[in-house]
């Protein structure tokens, strides 16, 4: 017996071709909006000469954290601008961090949202399993449709495959608030905006600030496979090494990497302890 197939493919693709013919504006607006927003960042970035840019980054890290990250911050970009991969760096910094703020500006009012509205809260967490156990090659498949190639199409993928830990730790964070404390702000007379943001944000700060470090480091690895879809940076140096077989500098490239995620991942750790304390 023969069973019928779901033709779930073609309707995803009727789908995806009806979206981009009927909101072809809407797309051209919010690519053209983006580029603006990657190409402002980048020039600024690359204006600024290598030994300045490594100096602010070493005084935030000193400021924000330690000696000791600053003097690793030091050594690990020297590296990098020794190797000769200053600028594909600088790139793929612009993309994460763009993409990073994309994605938390849309993550935070979701998951305050959810974490006040129950209904709301059962409906978004099936969702968001769903959305992070998806294998994040396939969120560069509708990308290139909407945007096509390149860092725009980039910075859609990054924003969708990174969102997910920013709104669960934003709605773990504000039902751990102890209610002993959302009973005396009632008491008091609080409003439900004066509860939200003098009492369940400030406690939740730092799980919140956990769920972005999250994003960032999804969003660094993102963009680092969103180089096959034509984003620039230091993933483009991957992706044209392996095309190339040239394993070392393929290698030189993924230390290039491994740097910038353990630099960003430090500075927002510590943001995430100062915060606590």
């Amino acid at each position: 017996m023969e069973i019928t197939r779901i033709p779930l493919g073609s309707w995803i693709e009727s789908g995806l071709t009806w979206l981009t013919s009927e909101y072809s504006v809407v797309t051209r607006g919010i690519s053209r909006v983006t580029q603006t927003g990657i190409n402002s960042l980048n020039d600024g970035l690359m204006w600024l000469p290598e030994w300045a840019l490594l100096a602010i980054i070493a005084l935030l890290c000193w400021k924000l954290a330690s000696t000791r990250l600053a003097i690793g911050a030091v050594a690990g970009l020297a590296l990098i601008w020794n190797l000769g991969l200053w600028n594909p760096m600088i790139e793929t910094l612009t993309l994460v961090v763009i993409a990073t703020l994309v994605a938390v500006v849309i993550a935070l009012p979701v998951g305050i949202a959810a974490a006040l509205s129950e209904r709301l809260y059962r409906v978004i967490m099936p969702v968001l399993d769903f959305m992070q156990t998806m294998p994040a090659f396939v969120y560069l498949i509708p990308a290139i449709p909407f945007f096509g190639i390149g860092s725009v199409s980039a910075i859609f993928a990054t924003v969708i495959f990174s969102m997910p830990p920013a709104i669960r730790f934003t709605t773990l964070g504000i039902r751990q608030v102890p209610v002993e404390l959302i009973e005396a702000s009632d008491a008091y007379g609080a409003t439900r905006g004066q509860k939200l943001f003098k009492v369940q944000l400030p406690l939740s700060l730092p799980t919140v600030m956990a769920g972005i470090n999250q994003t960032i480091m999804l969003a660094l690895s993102m963009v680092v496979i969103a180089a096959m879809i034509g984003a620039d940076g230091l993933g483009s140096e991957v992706w044209r090494a392996i095309q190339r077989l040239r394993p070392g500098d393929g290698f030189e490239a993924g230390i290039a990497v491994v740097i910038l995620a353990m630099l960003l991942d430090r500075l927002t750790q510590s943001l995430r302890k100062s915060r606590r304390s």
